[in-house]
């Protein structure tokens, strides 16, 4: 028979009707096997465990069939031991037995390397210490032309850069006030050249006052400080930053061994 000729016929026809019909139901036949072999859709709900220490955690799933598995990670301002993470997640169906993994809060914290923070401002120093998971306590004040951080320490005692320390550590910054420090130490000036003295006292932060001359000048570039006012003494050794110093000056050349 021609097989063009018998496409075309009754019985073509129901033998392709007859194979769909086969086919499909063995796809219906697949899908239900595997629902019913994987139970699928029934299950035991995981209980939520988040927020429950582990000893409690772990006899909850133990009393319930499921197995398990712990993680650990260290969190700032969580307590230690509590579950913080758990998958699958509360209420999903799982198979009895499943293994259920659990993530804590580690009850040490990791030691974490100081990082270099002198060259930092305030601001920029609290952003490096809070990407490092450390907190900053007291700040303490300096007079200092910087305004910088100029000393870190840690449980009242100086650190530096590496030093290891707890993660979650609080720890004190030393800040310079940017305006260095308000008093400075009088300078001895008797019985130095006056150029000297003009030198020193531009060092010191302090002015040079009303000058007067005892005596005869005869050569400028040859007198020598004979008094000043405020002198140091014992009751007086600091003055403020620009304090005038008014200073006496006769014709002569420093006296050997005078600093």
């Amino acid at each position: 028979m021609n097989f063009w000729a018998y496409l075309k016929t009754k019985q073509f026809r129901i033998n392709l009707l007859l194979a769909i019909c086969s086919v499909f139901a063995v796809i219906l036949i697949v899908f239900f096997s595997l629902g019913i072999y994987t139970r699928h859709g029934s299950g035991i709900p995981v209980p939520q465990l988040k927020g429950l220490s582990i000893e409690k955690a772990m006899d909850l799933l133990k009393d319930q069939g499921f197995q398990y598995k712990i993680d650990s990670v260290y969190v700032l301002d969580q307590p230690p031991g509590s579950v913080i993470e758990q998958d699958p997640d509360a209420g999903t169906n799982v198979k009895e037995n499943r293994t259920i993994y659990l993530t804590i809060v580690t009850r040490l914290a990791p030691p974490i390397a100081l990082p270099d923070l002198e060259p930092y401002t305030y601001r920029e120093a609290a952003a490096i210490i809070a990407n490092y998971g450390l907190k900053i306590g007291d700040t303490i004040s300096r007079p200092d032309i910087a305004n910088h951080v100029l000393e870190v320490r840690f449980a009242g005692q100086p650190i530096k850069a590496g030093d290891k320390l707890p993660k979650g550590s609080r720890i004190d910054l030393v800040l310079g006030n940017g305006a260095g420090p308000s008093e400075v130490d009088i300078p001895d000036l008797v019985n130095q050249d006056f150029s000297t003295a003009k030198f020193l006292l531009k060092g010191a932060g302090l002015t040079l006052g009303v000058v007067t001359y005892e005596g005869t000048i005869t050569d400028s570039a040859s007198t020598v400080v004979t008094a000043q006012t405020p002198a140091k003494t014992d009751s007086l050794n600091k003055v403020s930053i620009g304090t005038r110093i008014n200073l006496t000056v006769s014709q002569g050349k420093k006296a050997d061994g005078a600093n």
